[in-house]
């Protein structure tokens, strides 16, 4: 039988054979129009698809992450369709959904492809989903599959399909357009009502430099006008959010391809925010009973052979270092970890020294491809807010609490309101991807899964997503605008202990394997800035913020007084500054807006005669007169509260 959970919680039983849309149409025609695709078993499929086996279903719309990613599937098949209408003889590469709708990757041959094409397209687009064509899905052998791709010419669909295995291949078909793919798809292109070619991109042939640059076309698409016109509204607003902008604006950071691509040079100002952010976290860590290391930024590559690293991530990491006259080879550090358990090795452990905390931002390196660095969130070197824990399986759910409470603490103080934590599993079908045995897996998924309860915790859980060496809690958060970033990691790891030998005595004097926590708050400290700067639009809290006010001497005679000023703010911890530019206040005020001062302290004859400030708020709010001393506290006060822990 197949049981469908309704709308309004009940279930209802259906016989095999059954379709998704004939199960929504049996409930209402209004559920009907909406059905996008099906959810049998955890594996979505056509809402036309017969349903053979025992089963429970859910039926997918448009508000399903699982409905959107069908129907911008669906979508990339409509862009490649009218795509090869306009320009025939052009070949596919890959056409996924993604977050934020779909991409294809194109060989466009000889013809010249800019964003002036993108009107012409989106016309064909539309030309197309009015004729209501339908997404025909059908079962081809490998052969056929390699006999059709050969025939078109299309090299890159043949490559494909060597990877596939025979009897487990689809083609889709809608008009004249056939692609291959596992879908599932929409059954027909009619409910795409709003269309929007959004940017090109250069994307190597499956990501090797060595291979083809295609052209990537991102796009999006709606089932109403109105929704589109919200996006594009999201996207203006999040141009100007950008964290590249703002950091330039601000002087946070830069970049210099003399320094090289993908490495960050902090600025001063940049420098200070991010040195404001550790000290946060240290504070909090020394709470919760961290100790702080430093380790090298390289290491014997035999460290990541035991480790794991360099067979799984080797190819993607930077050349070794060699040294000739030694015979040895270095790695630029990819990873804390096993410096980490280096330090626990150091000296004989006992079961009273456990848990062992330790903490460090470390600066890692990885080579990442030109195409794919994207200011401060995708980088070649980054510093991780790196702690590991080293625990007896007594210790492990009570530690992996207290993580969860710096996280949400964290959240808190920044002002991070939704976030999710995903639950990252082993895909139990893949087990080459992973090391260690089963039992250790289970114990380490079930450890994960008891603490997010623990927690009460809104989780998701995504099978295939864990780390290598175990599975992870991730915590993905919405920001000022609701685009969803993922943001601290929490990882339970049996088996880096086990593959450097590392061992306590126990009460019983015999020896025993600790369990290694690893975890990063922030992630890493570039990538957390960029979201931040974004979350904020560079209007930092007042405590983190590098200037939090700015003195406006309304002339040259009250020059002396605005050092005064700066003097005894300074004394009381105000990051504060002096605009002596011969420029009216006017002006003044306008640049520190510009530069999303918090506070401009305005002062003249009367401010200095009284000994008091005219302050004035970010976003041109009038506080009023206080005294220097009033001053200094409101601030003192307002940061104190920010930080202030329940």
């Amino acid at each position: 039988m197949i049981n469908i959970t309704l709308p309004d919680g009940t279930i209802k039983q259906y016989n095999k054979g059954v379709t998704a849309n004939e199960i929504a149409l049996s409930i209402s025609e209004g559920l009907a129009r909406n059905v996008l695709a099906a959810m049998v078993n955890e594996q979505t499929v056509e809402s036309s698809r017969p349903i053979e086996t025992d089963a429970h279903v859910r039926l997918l719309t448009w508000n399903d992450p699982e409905g959107k990613n069908v129907f911008w599937h669906t979508s990339a098949h409509l862009m490649a369709e009218a795509i090869e209408q306009l320009y025939p003889g052009v070949k596919f590469g890959i056409g996924p959904c993604i977050e934020t709708g779909f991409y294809y990757d194109i060989d466009f041959l000889d013809y010249n492809i800019s964003s002036d094409d993108f009107k012409r397209i989106e016309d064909k687009m539309a030309e197309i989903v009015a004729s209501k064509q339908a997404v025909v899905r059908r079962e081809v052998s490998k052969q056929e599959a390699l006999d059709y791709f050969t025939k078109k010419g299309d090299e890159y669909k043949l490559e494909l399909i060597q990877d596939l295995e025979d009897g487990k291949i689809t083609f889709y078909d809608s008009g004249t357009f056939t692609d291959l793919c596992r879908g599932p798809h929409l059954t027909s292109m009619a409910p795409i009502k709003a269309i929007k070619l959004l940017s090109l991109a250069g994307a190597y042939w499956r990501g090797d430099e060595k291979r083809k640059q295609l052209t990537r076309i991102y796009a999006v698409t709606f089932p109403k006008k109105k929704e589109l016109d919200e996006y594009l509204l999201l996207l203006e607003e999040a141009k100007k959010r950008d964290h590249r902008k703002i950091g330039k604006e601000l002087e946070l950071f830069t970049f210099s391809q003399k320094v090289g691509a993908g490495l960050p040079i902090w600025l001063p100002k940049g420098a200070a925010l991010r040195e404001r952010l550790e000290n946060f976290l240290k504070k909090v860590q020394k709470t919760y009973g961290y100790q702080q290391v430093i380790c090298p930024h390289i290491g014997n590559v035999d460290l990541y052979k035991t480790s794991g690293h360099y067979q799984k991530y080797g190819q993607d990491s930077f050349r070794p270092i060699s040294t000739p006259q030694e015979g040895e080879e270095f790695f630029l550090k990819p990873m804390n970890c096993p410096h980490h358990c280096e330090i626990y090795a150091s000296k004989p452990r006992s079961y009273k020294d456990l848990p062992l905390r330790i903490a460090e931002f470390g600066t890692v390196y990885r080579y990442e491809q030109s195409g794919e660095l994207h200011g401060l969130t995708r980088v070649r070197g980054f510093t991780q807010d790196d702690a590991h824990i080293f625990c007896t399986s007594e210790q492990l759910e009570e530690e992996f609490c207290k993580v969860i409470d710096i996280v949400l603490y964290i959240f808190k103080t920044l002002d991070f309101k939704e976030y999710i934590a995903q639950v990252s599993l082993r895909d139990p079908n893949n087990k080459e991807k992973y090391i260690g045995t089963d039992e250790n897996w289970q114990k380490a998924e079930n450890a994960i899964m008891k603490a997010a309860k623990e927690r009460n915790l809104n989780t998701v859980v995504e099978i295939g997503e864990a780390a290598f060496y175990g599975p992870k809690l991730d915590f993905m958060v919405k920001d000022a605008i609701g685009r969803k970033w993922q943001l601290g990691t929490i990882q339970v790891d049996y088996n880096l202990p086990e593959r450097f030998g590392l061992e306590y005595i126990g009460s019983d004097n015999e020896k025993h394997r600790p369990i290694m926590i690893h975890r990063a708050p922030f992630g890493s400290m570039e990538r957390f800035v960029a979201v931040l700067i974004e979350h904020t639009g560079g209007n930092f809290p007042l405590w983190l913020t590098p200037e939090q006010a700015v003195i406006l001497p309304i002339s040259e005679k009250y020059h002396d007084y605005a050092k005064y000023v700066e003097t005894l703010l300074s004394e009381k911890d105000v990051r504060v500054s002096i605009d002596e530019r011969g420029e009216k206040t006017g002006k003044k005020i306008r640049d520190a807006e510009m530069r999303k001062v918090p506070y401009m302290l305005i002062v003249g004859e009367k401010e200095q005669n009284d000994k008091t400030v005219s302050v004035r708020q970010h976003g041109q709010i009038d506080v009023g007169v206080m005294s220097i001393d009033d001053f200094a506290n409101f601030i003192a006060e307002h940061v104190q509260s920010s930080l202030k822990k329940d």
